[in-house]
């Protein structure tokens, strides 16, 4: 144990040590990287007590995501994983996944539901 004590007392004792507790951090910071980029959130879940269990009031599904369909009487979409919505003329939302897509009639159902208006759609 004496010998342990004074090595790491010494100069070199306390260099290999600082390097030591330098790789250890690194090592540790990029697990946590890792573990958060691990999970999978699913985004936003939007649930209505009045309707039928697997059918949500406002969320439309699209079972073909590469055919664009026109949802009548929709005005407003957003991302189930975001949190801002557009309008259905809007550029802005034009990169979501339409199988992503939660569809909204009015301005007030979708803020209603968490999501506020992007800036760019206003």
């Amino acid at each position: 144990m004496e010998k342990i004590k004074a090595f790491i007392e010494s100069e070199k004792g306390k260099d290999i040590l600082t390097i030591i507790i330098v790789i250890l951090v690194g090592l540790g910071s990029f697990e946590l990287g890792r573990l958060s980029k691990e999970d999978e959130s699913s985004g936003i879940k939007i649930e209505y007590t009045n309707q039928a269990e697997n059918q949500p009031a406002n969320v439309i599904s699209v079972i073909n995501s590469t055919k664009k369909e026109n949802v009548s009487g929709k005005n407003f979409f957003a991302s189930n994983r975001g949190t801002k919505y557009y309008s259905i003329g809007c550029s802005a939302g034009r990169d979501i996944k339409q199988e992503n897509k939660v569809y909204f009639a009015t301005k007030e159902e979708a803020e209603k539901a968490g999501y506020e208006l992007s800036s760019s759609c206003r």
